[in-house]
């Protein structure tokens, strides 16, 4: 007998990684382009790239609590795997434009070291997005 029960946590932890992978290479991309042609800042320039792996950390949470739930029989199987998609495809979709987010930030900051702080209110707003996936994942629940 199969059971569909894990299919909705699975989903959402998988397409958080899978949408935190792709933001993080765009980044990463980014970063490795900049710091070769400039000799400091690097530091700042890694953590920028690495901003979209918060999404994974949101899909775990989620994945953790919605096998809970499920198990508890407090949430169906169905339902999960529906809130699963929908708020993995949100977390996916948010780490690859909070991916390239940072690649524009990263060589804006390159340009202009000043500009560094400012750069992460955009950083932020797309960030904001996963977050109220997550709440309201957590609210459905």
């Amino acid at each position: 007998m199969i059971d569909y029960g894990m299919v909705g946590p699975a989903l959402v932890l998988g397409l958080g990684c899978i949408g935190s992978s792709i933001g993080c290479g765009i980044g990463g991309m980014a970063c490795h382009a900049v710091m070769a042609r400039v000799e400091e800042g690097h530091g700042q320039f890694i953590g920028m790239s690495a901003v979209a792996s918060s999404q994974s950390i949101y899909g775990f949470v989620l994945m953790i609590l919605m096998s809970n739930s499920i198990k508890a029989g407090n949430l169906s199987p169905l339902s999960g795997i529906g809130i699963g998609l929908s708020v993995g495809l949100a977390l996916l979709f948010s780490s690859m434009y909070q991916g390239m987010c940072a690649a524009s930030a990263i060589q804006a900051t390159a340009k202009q070291p000043a500009i560094f702080g400012k750069c992460f209110i955009a950083l932020g707003v797309v960030e904001s997005f996963s977050l109220f996936a997550f709440v309201f994942a957590i609210l459905l629940m």
